[in-house]
């Protein structure tokens, strides 16, 4: 149910900042992003509606650019998977759709502006934000600014 709830809280900040129409892959890239985000910031197992509020701070830095959140995530992954065996049960369930949500974000690559200036395609391209200047970008990368911009405007 954690899963869940952290997808739903992700869905409802992403709609209410309006940035990206609901149907296409980068709101999913954003949302299943933030979800994870969510989610994986839950280190007591309690996400609750009451501490949304009080945890923006918290996904607002853990999504902040420069942030090394790629390393962090699979930081998470490895302690929730310790702490599930240390407890003698089975695989967690919502932390199987996390993962499942992860593995799209992280072999997927959309087609999107290039939000990496000093990262760019031909040699002759100047550095600076182009906003015409579209690279293959992995998803998670493309969800980091818009889930933390949508938290911006909630």
């Amino acid at each position: 149910m954690a899963w869940l709830y952290a997808e739903y809280i992700a869905d409802e900040l992403l709609r209410t900042g309006r940035l990206i129409p609901v149907s296409t892959l980068e709101f999913r890239a954003g949302r299943d992003t933030l979800a994870l985000t969510i989610y994986l910031s839950d280190a007591a197992g309690e996400l609750s509606g009451i501490r949304v509020v009080s945890q923006l701070d918290e996904w607002l830095s853990l999504t902040a650019y420069g942030h090394p959140w790629r390393d962090w995530v699979h930081t998470r992954f490895l302690d929730l998977g310790e702490a599930a065996r240390e407890r003698g049960r089975g695989e967690d369930p919502d932390l199987e759709l996390a993962r499942a949500a992860w593995r799209w974000l992280d072999g997927t690559e959309l087609f999107a502006t290039n939000l990496d200036p000093g990262r760019h395609d031909h040699a002759d391209t100047p550095p600076g934000v182009d906003e015409n200047a579209r690279v293959w970008t992995p998803a998670w990368q493309l969800g980091l600014p818009l889930g933390h911009l949508a938290m911006h405007l909630f």
